[in-house]
């Protein structure tokens, strides 16, 4: 069941403000959440973007790795999962960042 835009507006915010937090913990980034779109640099210059995409109750991920890729909330599991493949956007963006910067981030 889709979100309605409230919820979505909340658990959007929640998610990116978490993220924000765990990769500002992490050497090697510059990390700046604006708006709904979180920005992430590594110091080798690669830039990776999460941003809302409201009209589909998505989040979007923008990767120097893996492309482009959307993600929708699954309630059950809490979780942001992919909508092609479903692949969770935790071990996609640890999984990118730690390729593109050897950077962990543990976003658990």
């Amino acid at each position: 069941m889709p979100l309605d835009e409230p919820t979505f507006e909340r658990v959007a915010g929640e998610a990116l403000a978490r993220y924000a937090e765990r990769l500002e913990a992490a050497d090697g980034l510059d990390v700046e959440l604006q708006g709904g779109v979180l920005t992430i640099e590594t110091d080798a210059g690669k830039t990776f973007v999460l941003n809302k995409h409201a009209p589909l109750r998505q989040l979007w991920l923008s990767s120097p790795v893996s492309g482009a890729s959307h993600y929708a909330f699954d309630a059950a599991s809490g979780a942001w999962v992919a909508t092609r493949g479903g692949a969770a956007l935790a071990e996609v963006l640890a999984r990118d960042l730690a390729e593109a910067a050897q950077v962990t981030v543990d976003f658990a």
